[in-house]
């Protein structure tokens, strides 16, 4: 089912493509949970549906109302963002050359260090916002894939999307954007030349903190997509139709949540570029952030739900501050309605870029007042 064209985003979420049950009416899709599926009496599926591994009722509504408002020719979901993400990777035919940011979600940095080279893939890592270094390690005949985060996880850096688009064409190489915070909301890389966009379904589509899952959308259902779906199914990666079910249920709040979340963010970035405990704030809803030009171009309606601040007086402050908090919650993942604090540089480990000051926060749908109220007190207690 696809939407009028006079439907925005906004709408196509919250009626989930207006879908109605046909045999009950209701305006809540069903959740299609069979592994297998009855064949006509001539051996052959008209329905179909053959088999759970490879396909399900569920999913593929969840995969319309994606595809929708990322603007896509089709999308697929997978059991987490990792998956998704990875099987964009295996999708290319070794050898193959891949050029991925240097600040990026810290799994799947780790993934392409680690492990990608043992699949026949050579991984080189750069500073996305800077052009000319991508364009140097972007080479024409080698590089089959460059992997863009935009804002980047922890310090929220931001990629110019078309710059880079352009860049990758020219090499006729992929170009795959993780666009897990900014969402379709506010970004919607295929149209800026993108040929495949990514999300963790797990933060804001979901919103929840309730589902793990993946999403890739493609600009062309070509060979790579082909590809893809086959890997999909060859791996068992699909994503189970309960929480496809419970993916498409977050999808319908999605564009109020994150246009709150990213007003409540920018605020509190705001406020906290004046706290005498705070040496630094990055957020790209600043001013003064090197990425606000290039966000105001391609983010429409805020700057997401992320900020990180660092602590004055280093890691053993931040931890401090960390563990006095009530109302911020010390905890991973980030996108739900709940807002999470993290000294990220103890998750990520001795090789991380992430500065040891630093704490990584998510903004839920609380109070900017009562959020910064909370902060402030931690921050203060933690410098007596």
């Amino acid at each position: 089912m696809s939407a009028p064209h006079s439907w925005t985003s906004r709408t196509i979420a919250a009626q989930a493509l207006g879908f109605i049950e046909p045999g009950t009416k209701a305006v809540v899709p069903p959740v299609h949970v069979a592994t297998t599926y009855l064949r006509d009496p001539d051996n052959a599926y008209r329905s179909g549906y053959s088999y759970g591994r490879p396909d399900n009722a569920t999913v593929r509504q969840l995969e319309a109302v994606l595809a929708s408002l990322e603007g896509a020719e089709d999308a697929l979901v997978f059991g987490s963002g990792m998956a998704a993400a990875t099987a964009a990777v295996l999708a290319l035919t070794p050898p193959a050359h891949i050029v991925a940011p240097t600040v990026m979600y810290w799994a799947l940095r780790q993934w392409l260090v680690r492990e990608a080279p043992k699949f026949g893939y050579a991984v080189d890592l750069v500073d996305m916002t800077d052009l000319e270094a991508v364009s140097k390690a972007v080479v024409k005949g080698k590089t089959r894939l460059v992997w863009v985060e935009t804002p980047a996880n922890p310090l929220w850096t931001v990629t110019d999307i078309a710059a880079v688009a352009a860049i990758a064409k020219n090499a006729e190489a992929l170009l795959a954007v993780d666009s897990t915070v900014a969402t379709p909301v506010l970004t919607r890389p295929l149209a800026l030349g993108a040929d495949l966009v990514m999300h963790s379904g797990t933060k804001y589509l979901n919103g929840h903190s309730d589902v793990i899952a993946g999403v890739l959308a493609c600009a062309r259902a070509d060979e790579i997509w082909s590809r893809l779906k086959s890997l999909r199914t060859s791996h068992g990666a699909i994503l189970g139709p309960f929480e496809a079910w419970l993916l498409m249920r977050g999808l319908r709040t999605v564009d109020l949540r994150v246009r709150a979340q990213s007003e409540t963010a920018t605020l509190l970035a705001t406020w906290l570029s004046h706290h005498p405990q705070v040496a630094g704030v990055l957020h790209p809803g600043l001013k003064d952030d090197p990425g606000h030009a290039v966000a105001m171009k391609q983010m429409n309606g805020g700057f997401g739900g992320m900020l990180s601040i660092g602590v004055r007086g280093g890691e053993k402050a931040a931890i401090a501050t960390a563990a006095r908090v009530e109302l911020w919650k010390r905890a991973t993942s980030l996108g739900g309605v709940e807002s999470l604090i993290e000294h990220r540089a103890s998750v990520e480990g001795p090789d991380s870029p992430c500065p040891p000051e630093l704490l990584r926060l998510s903004v839920g749908l609380e109070s900017a007042d009562d959020l910064y109220q909370d902060l402030d007190a931690a921050l203060r207690a933690a410098h007596p």
